[in-house]
Order: structure tokens, then sequence, then C-alpha cells
């Protein structure tokens, strides 16, 4: 059950840290009842959250349990509209008045933070025209400026991610685990704003984040590093992940050029911000740990990076507060140690293609199983008020 805090808490101390060293705190939630018990107004109004994001999973999670849902659902069912449409009613509903609550952050920061993301269907993760087709339509239902448009970084995402930015939709590019992928994304990025700019568009208006998968990328590796049982191999468990995002902060620096400004950017960005576009900032998704026996803050206190976001679990963020570890940034002095990681859990035989090939397609086969429940429950939840589902 979701509780509203009704006090200033602990978070404040690290949050608020995690904040100053450029970080935007995002919940990686969102249910209709943390919309309406206040609880998702609390967090942004106490506990540092600028942002929120969803995926398939989350809302199967959420309308799964039908809690709060039961008036839309007999509406849905009176009107006898097909399935797919019943789950796209109720989640753009819930991104709207998400939307809504954050409108004001979304005011303040001019449009960088007070974001909310919403996933095209996850059955388009492959098919291109779909997926942009999508976009267009669910930036339609949702009808709100501050929100974004999830796009899996397949490659078939790719290709989306240009047109649906040259449309001048804000896109959050999720499921990115790899190095090669993530300068292909920012490539597809760069290209958008290109065709926005070819058509007139304001650039300042579109914003974007690219998701960087964390925790699953060590959950699969240390696998591997646990069958191998060396003590060499046991020495690398837990660190290719945040090797691998600190490599991909190196990425970004390569073309949108360090926050602090102390190195030029590249020529292709330069003469894009020179009118006014944002960079695309990397997003540090998946950081609630899979693995017990590590420090449940770890994929925050590690992650620190100016001009970066950190989306969350509630527990994630709980534990922040409570006892995160923030010390300033902890990512860009270490590029030479992370270099030194993944080549070290190479030179045990570990590919890091193919793991980082095989988390992504598990992650899309992931969310498509997640979204299939979820359309099956509320397909049962509708013949429940005497609908004939389709």
């Amino acid at each position: 059950m979701i509780t509203v805090t009704t006090e200033a808490t602990a978070a404040a101390g690290a949050l608020a840290r995690l904040s100053a060293a450029g970080v935007s705190v995002w919940l990686d939630d969102l249910s209709r009842e943390r919309i309406t018990s206040g609880n998702l107004a609390g967090l942004i109004e106490r506990e540092h959250v600028v942002g929120v994001t969803t995926n398939p999973s989350i809302f199967q999670a959420a309308i799964g349990s039908g809690e709060g849902y039961e008036e839309q659902l007999a509406d849905l069912a009176v009107r006898g509209v097909t399935v797919d449409e019943a789950v796209r009613m109720m989640t753009t509903a819930d991104v709207r008045d998400a939307a809504d609550i954050l409108r004001p952050v979304y005011d303040a920061t001019g449009g960088r933070d007070g974001r909310v993301s919403i996933e095209v269907d996850p059955r388009l993760a492959h098919h291109t025209e779909a997926t942009v087709a999508e976009a267009k339509q669910l930036a339609w239902l949702v009808d709100r400026p501050n929100v974004m448009i999830k796009i899996p970084a397949t490659k078939a995402g790719l290709p989306a991610i240009t047109e649906v930015i040259g449309l001048g939709i804000s896109v959050n590019v999720t499921l990115i685990f790899s190095l090669e992928r993530y300068r292909e994304v920012m490539d597809a990025y760069l290209a958008g704003l290109e065709k926005a700019e070819e058509s007139g568009l304001d650039l300042s208006k579109i914003h974007s984040v690219a998701s960087f998968f964390v925790s699953r990328v060590d959950a699969e590796i240390d696998k591997r590093l646990k069958k191998n049982g060396t003590d060499e191999a046991l020495a690398l468990k837990g660190r290719a992940a945040l090797a691998n995002a600190r490599l991909a902060y190196a990425a970004y620096e390569d073309v949108f050029g360090p926050v602090s400004g102390t190195t030029a950017p590249g020529d292709r960005w330069a003469a894009l911000a020179a009118g006014g576009a944002n960079a695309q900032r990397p997003l540090w998704a998946s950081t609630g740990v899979k693995d017990p026996s590590y420090k449940d803050t770890l994929y925050v206190d590690e992650l620190v990076a100016p001009g970066t976001v950190n989306t969350m679990p509630e527990g994630t963020l709980r534990a922040t507060g409570d006892h995160g570890d923030i010390q300033g940034d902890t990512v860009t002095g270490g590029y030479e140690q992370a270099r030194a990681d993944l080549a070290a859990v190479e030179a045990l035989g570990i590919s890091y293609d193919e793991v980082v090939a095989q988390l992504e397609d598990e992650a899309v086969a992931k969310f498509e199983d997640a979204w299939k429940d979820l359309l099956e429950a509320v397909a049962a939840s509708l013949r429940g008020k005497g609908a004939e589902t389709v």
C-alpha cells in the first residue's frame, strides 16, 4: 500500500546533494493510486523528484491490480472498446494526470525536467513506421507539453527516433545497453534535430534523454563471473555495470562536450546548440540493485555526474534519502579504471558484445510479455463488466 509522507524526511539531505550535483531525480513508477493519494505530489514537494518514467511492466503491475481503475473500466466496457484501446485510455490518463502534477517543475526548469515518459507498444520494437505512428498517437492522446515518448533503442528504433524528434516530439530513448548503440542513439538524436531545424521548428522546445540500463548488466556479467569462479573473476563482480555507464558518460562528453564547458563540443552539435538545441542527457535506468549483497544505493552513489538523470523505483529513492552516500562527481574521474574493468572481463572470455545483445533481446521480450499480461488482465476485467472484448 502506498503511504503519503506527512512530514519532511531524511531524503532532504542526500537527495538534495544529488540534485545539487547536477543529477535530476526521477521516479521510475506510476499508478492511479500514487496520483490520487497525493503520494506523487508529496515526493515532488519533499523528496526532490522532478520527473516520472513508466514502462509496460510498471503499468502491468498498476492496472493489473485493478485498484483505482474500476470506474474507468466500467465506462470502457459500456462503450465496447477494444482491449488495446482500453489500455491506452487508462495509461495515457495516468500519464496526463502525472504531467499536470509535474507541470510547475516543467515551467520552472524551462522544460528540462517535470517530464513524464510513456512507452510505445513494445510489440512494435522492431517496426520503424509503426513506432513513429504510435509515438505521434501517444503524444496526441496525452496532449501535454511535458510528455516524453519512450522509444526502444533497437535497430528499427533508431530511424524512428530521428523521425519523431524531427516532428518536434520529445523522446526518452530506452533499453540502451551497449556503448556502440548509445553512440548510434546520439547520432539519431542529432539527425532528428537537423530535420526539425529544416522544418523551422523551435529546437529549444525539444528535449531528450537516453536511458542507459545499469543493474541488468551486472546481473548477467556477475552470473558469468561466478561460473568462472576464479579469484580474479570474483574480484570483478559488481564493477561491469558502473564501468559501462561511466564510459557512456565519456561518450556523451565526446558528442555534447563536458557540462563544465572545459572542452569544445563537436562541430555538429555546436551548430545545433547555437540554434537553441538541448543536449540529450544520459539517464541511468534500472538502478535498483539485483544482488542483495550490494548496497541498495550502489547505482545512485556511484553514478553522480552533472547533466544526468537517475530514475529510481521508490525503494531506491527512499534508501538514497535515508543512507545514500552522495559525495559529488563519481563518474568523470573513473574512465581509465572503467576501461580496465571491461577489458578484464573480456580477458576472462566473457564477450561484452554477446552480453549486451542478449540483454537487449531479453528486455524487449520482457516488456512484450508484460504488455500481453496487461492486455489479458484488462480483457478479463472488461468481460467481468459484460463487455465483449477484442
